[in-house]
């Protein structure tokens, strides 16, 4: 350990954060492996669809935040299910009231439901505005490194480049935007979107990716609390492996042990 690249904190909004893995909290069967399947993952923030998920507004119905108290895991509300920008501006601002005045949100503004693919310009377009309204975005966007750029540019804290489309579990089905994205951004760069297992996960780590947040890779895995463990490892190895630094590839082999002193 002692000869690796020191690391950097992995901070966001101010405050940081031991696990580089990011969750989201939706598709498990009930509450109770949702708490099993987060714990197990050691993540830290656990974000939360405002349309989908009961976190205060449905008074009498089940509450997430039951099972994942606040004072124990940094909320992450999202604006999953939004086609616009006024939608999701609407739905950040219901968070914060929700949340007590909680900031810390993850814009996402979709083009269509058959891809989910991020609507770039409305995307844009709500970011401004919540930046301006004191909220600190992250962002949910393409692999376009010019894109992502310019959200950067609008005062977002992180952008969010998809790996492959959302609950796919393609994997990084773009390397090389991604490591643009990755060699230019100023900000956090996070994937989110596309991981099926953890060696995808440990892949965007290596590549030199903040975190990772996922949902579907867990949740729809035949066991969902095991794969989240697995999540956890597997983050951890990637980023101990991109702060070692990989060996040179080279096309033709090359002798484990050294020639030189060999008895003729």
């Amino acid at each position: 350990m002692s000869n690796l690249r020191s690391d950097k904190p992995f901070t966001l909004a101010g405050r940081t954060f031991q696990s580089r893995l990011l969750v989201g909290t939706g598709k498990y069967r009930d509450l109770e492996e949702t708490r099993l399947a987060i714990e197990a993952s050691g993540a830290e923030i656990v974000t939360v669809a405002v349309r989908r998920t009961n976190i205060g507004q449905n008074p009498g119905e089940p509450n997430l935040l039951d099972v994942l108290p606040p004072d124990r895991y940094t909320i992450l509300p999202n604006t999953a299910g939004c086609y616009d920008a006024v939608e999701a501006v609407r739905t950040c601002r219901l968070a914060r009231e929700l949340l007590d005045g909680h900031n810390l949100v993850k814009l996402e503004v979709l083009a269509d439901q058959k891809t989910l693919f991020p609507n770039v310009i409305e995307t844009l377009k709500a970011a401004e505005v919540l930046v301006k309204d004191g909220f600190d975005v992250m962002v949910y966007t393409s692999d376009d490194p010019i894109i992502a750029r310019q959200l950067a540019e609008a005062g977002c804290i992180a952008v969010m480049p998809l790996a492959g489309l959302i609950g796919t579990g393609l994997g990084i089905c773009n390397p090389y935007n991604l490591q643009i994205i990755l060699e230019e951004s100023k900000v956090p760069v996070l994937v989110d979107a596309g991981v099926g297992t953890a060696s995808d996960a440990t892949i965007a780590m290596e590549m030199g990716c903040e975190a990772v947040l996922m949902n579907s890779a867990i949740a729809n895995a035949q066991q969902p609390i095991m794969m989240a463990e697995a999540m956890k490892h597997a983050i951890v190895a990637g980023r101990l492996a991109y702060l070692a630094g990989r060996m040179p590839k080279k096309l033709y082999a090359s002798a484990s042990s050294p020639l030189d002193g060999l008895i003729k």
